[in-house]
């Protein structure tokens, strides 16, 4: 599962394709601030919420890098349910666990939340960088789903780029992350043209906004573990 350089200059409308799918771990890397303290730390949060013979089902699943480190601790004591909507997404994420899609401990499927749930009895659900990518009036919807197919003493754990809580912050956070991607090779053109290709397709909303739709979804506790600048990550575990 090597990754590419990513060099890619977006197209008008930003599609999750084959140079992305190629490139997608290095972009990651260089693109969220944190990177590798956020996945560490999604893996240490949500391992602790792992029970034997439930599902571990990762919304969003892209190449399956958040799915892994579960599949390495926690084995065939659990199944796993992996969906995405990118076909070379889910080709690279068949690939890597070939193994355990023919044992039959994992199915890996192609699934738009806004029509679907996955069936699963989950204790652990991942959405790493995935609801952003949702249209805004389903996100109720998804985490709703999320919550009832997640069992008593389960977790969810989401991380989202956010805005920030007013105009002044928000522009500040954006300023210091042109600064990072600038900081790690990107170029001013490469930085627009992403921002410009994303419009309509990543709508982040307010650390508030996440976390009382996290609520409504019948979340009774709920942490946010990890923050870098305008990314953040949350727990929220059913009572």
């Amino acid at each position: 599962m090597n990754s590419a350089i990513d060099n890619i200059t977006p197209p008008n409308h930003w599609r999750f394709d084959d140079c992305v799918t190629a490139a997608f771990q290095n972009m990651l890397e260089r693109s969220i601030p944190g990177y590798k303290t956020m996945r560490d730390a999604c893996f240490s949060v949500g391992a602790k919420f792992v029970q034997d013979k439930t599902d571990i089902v990762d919304l969003g699943c892209s190449r399956g890098e958040a799915l892994q480190p579960f599949v390495e601790k926690f084995g065939a004591y659990n199944r796993y349910i992996a969906i995405d909507v990118s076909g070379p997404m889910l080709d690279a994420c068949r690939e890597r666990f070939s193994g355990y899609i023919r044992s039959n401990g994992m199915d890996v499927i192609d699934l738009d939340l806004r029509r679907q749930y996955p069936p699963a009895r989950a204790s652990l659900t991942l959405a790493v960088l995935t609801i952003q990518f949702t249209p805004i009036e389903y996100r109720q919807q998804i985490l709703r789903q999320v919550y009832e197919h997640t069992v008593s003493g389960g977790a969810f754990i989401l991380v989202e780029k956010v805005i920030g809580a007013t105009a002044p912050t928000d522009k500040l956070l954006t300023a210091c992350y042109f600064e990072h991607k600038r900081s790690v090779g990107y170029t001013e053109e490469q930085i627009q043209r992403k921002r410009l290709s994303l419009e309509g397709v990543l709508a982040p909303v307010s650390t508030l906004q996440n976390e009382q739709m996290l609520s409504a979804a019948g979340f009774k506790y709920i942490e946010c573990f990890w923050r870098y600048l305008n990314f953040c990550g949350w727990v929220a575990i059913r009572e």
